[in-house]
C-alpha cells in the first residue's frame, strides 16, 4: 500500500518518499524490509531511541511526532509526522489490516471484564455465531487459542488479530478494553457496535493517579469508539452511572442498564446452591428463572452484561436465556480445582483488588456451612495503599486468612506482606505461596470453603524481574493429592 494511501484522512503529513509500505511496526526488533517503523513515547523511553534498529532491519518510513522528524529524515528515510503519533498509529493499523469482523464488542471496568467477553462469546456460538473473545487470558477462538500477553494488545497486534480472525471466518468478537489500552491509543479507530461497564473500583492508581482519571480513561470507549448507532450496555449500581447515562444520552446511542437495582436486566433473586444457584432475572419487564452452573453474586451480574451484550448485537432475549443454563466457568475465576481430604472445595479466583476481594468472599459465603478461608497477597510495584485495605476486607469477611506473596516483582516481599498485615488482624503469614497453599488446604474441615486469590489463569510468580513458573491450580491440585484429597 503506497504511505500517501495509507496516511489519508488522518492529518499526518509526509516529508521524504512516497513509499510503498509492507507492513506496521511498533517494536524495532518486529520491524522488516518495507516497513513503517512507529517512533512513538512511550511510558519510559521514546521509541525514536531505536530509530537506528529499525533502519538497519529495513524500515523504509517513520511515524514519529514534530521534534523527531528531522533525525528521520537525516538518515534519507522518510517521516510520517504527527501531532498524536499514537492515535495515527492506530488509524493506520486498522486501515491496513483489513478486514475485521463484521460485529464488535468490547467491555470494560475493573472487574468481570473476562467474564463478560467469554459468556458473550458462549452465547453468540450455541446461537450458531462463528465467535471469538479477546483478553487477559489470551485469543479463544473456533480452531485457534493463544496467549497475547496483555488485556488489551498493542494496537498493531490488535489489528492483525481482527484480521486473522475475518479470515476464519469470524463474524463476532468480544474484546476486554483496558484502562491502559484505552488511556494509550491501543484501540483508537476501532468501531465497535457494543460498549459494556462492568464496574469501577479502586486499581491501577499507580499508573492513573485518581479515581476521576482511571474512570475517563475507561470512558474513551465511549466518547470514542463506540459507533453512533452502538449500543451501550452499563452497570446502573455504579456511583459513576450518571455520567455515562449523560454521555450516552449526548451521543443518543442505546442503553441498556443491568444491576441489582431497577434496570433492564435486573437480578431480582439469588438462591445459592451446593454447585450452582438459582437466579431470577427481569429482562425488558419479563421474568426469567435460569440454574445457573456457576456460583457466586458476581457471577450472575457478569452474566446479565454478557445478557446485554448479545441482544446490544441483535440476538433475540427469548433465545439467549436459554443458553445460561450451559455457561462454562473462565480459567481462574472463581474455578473448582481440588478438594480437601475434609472433602471441602478449593477455588482459584483471579481476584486481586480490593472490591473484587469483597465480593469473592460475599460471594463463597453463602455457600459456605462451616469456615471461609483465603490465601492472597498483593504485587509489588503496584498501588501500595491498596494493601491495607484489602487486608481489612479480608479479615472482616473471612473467618481464616493466610496472607502470602504474590508477584513481588522488585519490593521486598515481607514489606509488602507487612503493609497488608497492619490492618488484617488475626491472620497467618506465610511468605511462600506453595507452602500457604498446602497449609491452607491441609487446615480446612468438611464444610469449609478456601479460595486461593490473586492469580487465577496466570502461570507464574513475578520476583524481582524474573518470572518463576508458578501455577496456583496445578500447586493446589498437587497438594490436595498429596494430603490424600481429590483433583
Amino acid at each position: 500500500m503506497k504511505l500517501s494511501e495509507l496516511i489519508e484522512g488522518t492529518g499526518a503529513q509526509i516529508q521524504g518518499l512516497d513509499v510503498h509500505i509492507k507492513g506496521l511496526a511498533l517494536n524495532s526488533a518486529g520491524v522488516e524490509q518495507g516497513f513503517l517503523f512507529a517512533a512513538v513515547a512511550g511510558v519510559k523511553t521514546h521509541g525514536i531511541q531505536f530509530l537506528d534498529d529499525a533502519v538497519s532491519r529495513g524500515a523504509v518510513a517513520v511515524l514519529t511526532d514534530a521534534d523527531n522528524a528531522a533525525k528521520v529524515t537525516e538518515k534519507n528515510i522518510t517521516a510520517v509526522i504527527s501531532a498524536n503519533p499514537r492515535i495515527t498509529l492506530a488509524k493506520l493499523a486498522a486501515k491496513f489490516y483489513q478486514p475485521a469482523p463484521a460485529t464488535i464488542a468490547a467491555i470494560t471496568g475493573t472487574n468481570g471484564k473476562t467474564s463478560g467477553t467469554v459468556f458473550t462469546r458462549q452465547i453468540w456460538q450455541q446461537l450458531g455465531r462463528k465467535a471469538a473473545s479477546m483478553g487477559t487470558i489470551g485469543i479463544i477462538a473456533p480452531g485457534w487459542t493463544e496467549d497475547s500477553g496483555l488485556t488489551t494488545p498493542d494496537v498493531i497486534n490488535f489489528h492483525k488479530y481482527l484480521q486473522k480472525m475475518s479470515k476464519l471466518g469470524i463474524t463476532h468478537v468480544a474484546f476486554e478494553a483496558g484502562s491502559h489500552g484505552l488511556h494509550q491509543h491501543r484501540i483508537a479507530g476501532v468501531p465497535v457496535d457494543v460498549a459494556a461497564f462492568t464496574n469501577l473500583t479502586r486499581d491501577h492508581l499507580d499508573y492513573h493517579g485518581t479515581m476521576e482519571n482511571y474512570f475517563d480513561a475507561k470512558l474513551i470507549l465511549f466518547a470514542e469508539n463506540l459507533k453512533s448507532t452502538g449500543v451501550a450496555v452499563v452497570n446502573s449500581d455504579i456511583e459513576f452511572f450518571p455520567k455515562l447515562k449523560e454521555l450516552c444520552s449526548a451521543r443518543k446511542v442505546r442503553l441498556i442498564t443491568f444491576g441489582l437495582g431497577k434496570s433492564d436486566i435486573q437480578i431480582k433473586e439469588m438462591i445459592p446452591k451446593h454447585d450452582h444457584q438459582m437466579v431470577t432475572y427481569s429482562v425488558f419487564g419479563k421474568s426469567y428463572k435460569v440454574r445457573l452452573p456457576l456460583i457466586g453474586a458476581f457471577q450472575a451480574a457478569n452474566i446479565a452484561c454478557a445478557i446485554g451484550m448479545a441482544n446490544g448485537s441483535g440476538e433475540d432475549i427469548d433465545s439467549i436465556m436459554p443458553c445460561l443454563e450451559t455457561l462454562e466457568g473462565v480459567p481462574g475465576r472463581m474455578e473448582l480445582v481440588a478438594k480437601a481430604p475434609s472433602g471441602a472445595p478449593v477455588f482459584v479466583d483471579y481476584a486481586h483488588t480490593p472490591d473484587a476481594i469483597d465480593n469473592v468472599l460475599k460471594s463463597l459465603r453463602p455457600h459456605t456451612k462451616g469456615k471461609l478461608a483465603i490465601i492472597f497477597g498483593c504485587g509489588g510495584d503496584r498501588d501500595p495503599g491498596k494493601r491495607p485495605i484489602m487486608g481489612k476486607i479480608a479479615v472482616e469477611n473471612a473467618d481464616y486468612v493466610i496472607v502470602t506473596d504474590d508477584n513481588p516483582r522488585t519490593e521486598e516481599p515481607a514489606k509488602i506482606r507487612e503493609q497488608i498485615m497492619e490492618a488484617a488482624k488475626g491472620a497467618e503469614e506465610i511468605g511462600d505461596r506453595a507452602k500457604a497453599i498446602a497449609h491452607g488446604i491441609a487446615s480446612l474441615g468438611k464444610d469449609d470453603i478456601l479460595v486461593i486469590a490473586g492469580k487465577g489463569h496466570e502461570h507464574g510468580q513475578i520476583v524481582g524481574k524474573t518470572v518463576l513458573p508458578f501455577d496456583d491450580a496445578d500447586v493446589a491440585r498437587k497438594a490436595a493429592i498429596q494430603l490424600k484429597g481429590v483433583a
